[in-house]
């Protein structure tokens, strides 16, 4: 069978043309999306009296059979019918004879096509938010738990200020809420309707956008033809937060991969998430935090990608479009494997309460306590700053902690210090006096977690 636009050629496409330029070994996964759109379309054109009412209800109940056969599985997609709407389109007309041909009147690939993958967005942003959801669910249980566990702080990777390992959980819930914000909004621009734009320049028949953004939930039109066949913004959005998404995750997974080393052993990850070594048997490795750090490449990849297919584009479609997909369906699935992976992972690691105490125990993260001490008894910061410092290089020297210098020692740096220096530096205190809104004293977290269970609640 002939090409459904090939009236025009006097020769057939040659194979490697038709092989390079056929877009259905990845655009079969819009399928039901271009089914939903298709009936829509001609239920359209049938109430506006386009084409006649009976031939409205055989496209339709023919396009529900196609429907039913993909769901199946019972469908084999061609590379001669290029993409997934020639593939339906002549898969319909095989079905209910010529009178499938008057599906596409009114119509273009090209608003077609924008409308299936604004159709797919939308379903996967909003699958996307639950995940999302699910990570921030598993990060406040453990948070819960953990509200009076104590970890070090860092700063340059360097201890820094012991905080609660629930303040350090509910830092990485806030940036997945705002994620969830973000693809929350973007929704707004995902749900503008461009069918009935046709080629670029509208069309001449008298056809009802309002009806079909009606019939599939469209909040918006696109005004300008040109714009809604040519327009990528939504994706370049989509992929935008995808790559922040994964971000995300990635900072996290880091956190996981050095917590569970032997260095740290702040964490055990369950066995269900690691891996053992083909050569080495005593290894237990974190290999899905791993991948799920190397896998933000993807996403950076396919941000940056369609990017550049975009830059130089003329209005209004170019073949170069069809560059969009890929990425789009890759950067869906990565996110898609990556949340449903690391809620799970959250939800079963040991965290090892002891040795994290210990290594609070064995430095000098209460240092800056003692600068405020200073401070409270009338000693300028910078100057209380020096005296800290000297008291740390001297406690260096002699293979103490501050907690293990006596009070003797301590007036030899100043007189101001007192014996109540250490309760002070005690870590259990060093972390209730950091009181202050969003601070990581136990009354601040439980606060910040009662606040986070009310935006999970919305």
């Amino acid at each position: 069978m002939s090409k459904l636009w090939g009236g025009r050629f006097t020769k057939e496409t040659n194979k490697l043309v038709e092989e390079f330029t056929a877009s259905i070994s990845f655009d079969q996964k819009l399928a039901l999306e271009d089914i939903a759109g298709s009936m829509a379309h001609v239920q359209m054109l049938g109430e506006c009296g386009i084409i006649p009412q009976k031939d409205a209800e055989a496209i339709k109940q023919g396009l529900l059979s196609i429907k039913k056969m993909v769901e199946n599985g019972e469908v084999e997609f061609l590379v001669e019918d290029e993409d997934i709407h020639m593939n339906i389109e002549k898969l319909l007309i095989e079905k209910i004879g010529p009178v499938g041909g008057k599906l596409h009147t009114g119509r273009s690939r090209n608003d077609q096509v924008a409308t299936d993958m604004h159709l797919y967005l939308r379903t996967k942003t909003t699958e996307l938010i639950t995940l999302v959801e699910n990570v921030q669910h598993a990060l406040v249980e453990q948070a819960k738990i953990h509200v009076e566990t104590l970890i070090p702080g860092y700063t340059h990777l360097q201890r820094a200020q012991p905080v609660s390992f629930a303040h350090h959980l509910m830092a990485y819930f806030w940036m997945f809420e705002r994620d969830k914000e973000r693809l929350i909004d973007s929704l707004k621009r995902i749900n503008w309707l461009p069918l009935g734009s046709g080629a670029l320049a509208g069309t001449t028949f008298p056809i009802n956008r309002e009806k079909v953004a009606d019939l599939l939930g469209f909040e918006t039109i696109y005004p300008n033809s040109m714009d809604a066949v040519s327009d990528r913004d939504f994706i370049l959005e989509f992929l935008s937060i995808g790559s922040i998404i994964m971000t995300h995750i990635s900072r996290f997974s880091e956190e996981l991969v050095i917590w569970s080393s032997q260095e740290f052993q702040f964490v055990e990850l369950d066995d269900s998430f690691c891996t053992g070594s083909s050569i080495m048997p005593q290894k237990k490795n974190p290999d899905v935090p791993e991948l799920l750090r190397g896998k933000t490449g993807r996403t950076y990849g396919n941000l940056i990608g369609l990017l550049t297919v975009l830059k130089g584009l003329p209005l209004a479609y170019n073949k170069d479009l069809q560059e969009d997909k890929e990425g789009m369906f890759d950067t869906v699935e990565t996110l898609e494997g990556s949340l449903k992976l690391l809620a799970p992972m959250i939800e079963t690691m040991t965290v090892n309460k002891e040795v994290m105490r210990k290594a609070i125990n064995n430095d000098f993260s209460n240092a800056t306590d003692i600068a405020d001490y200073l401070v409270r008894k009338g000693l300028p910061f910078r100057e209380a700053h020096e005296v800290i410092g000297k008291t740390v290089l001297y406690a260096i020297q002699h293979g103490k902690f501050l907690l293990d210098l006596s009070i003797e020692e301590y007036q030899e740096f100043s007189s101001l210090f007192e014996e109540d220096i250490y309760t002070v530096l005690a870590p259990e205190h060093v972390v209730a006096v950091r009181n202050s809104f969003g601070g990581t004293s136990p009354e601040q977290v439980l606060g910040q977690i009662k606040l986070a269970e009310g935006k999970l609640q919305k």
